[in-house]
């Protein structure tokens, strides 16, 4: 049986949000501009107004929190 549109619709948003986060852990990890700017290219291909910049500051911001507390 073929699947419904809107299943084939949530399925790519998924694959997207994984796909997003592995490159955001990529992005992360890498130290060189070149690099990050390649990711960065990306990740807007994927999402136009991701914003990856605030996303990881986001990110470091809560790590820190969670650091905090124990």
């Amino acid at each position: 049986m073929p699947r419904i549109e809107r299943d084939r619709e949530i399925a790519r948003r998924r694959h997207r949000e994984v796909k997003i986060e592995k490159l955001i852990e990529k992005y992360m990890k890498a130290t060189a501009q070149a690099d990050k700017a390649v990711i960065a290219t990306k990740v807007r291909r994927l999402s136009p107004f991701y914003n990856v910049e605030e996303r990881v500051t986001a990110i470091k911001t809560q790590q820190k929190a969670e650091q905090k507390k124990k």
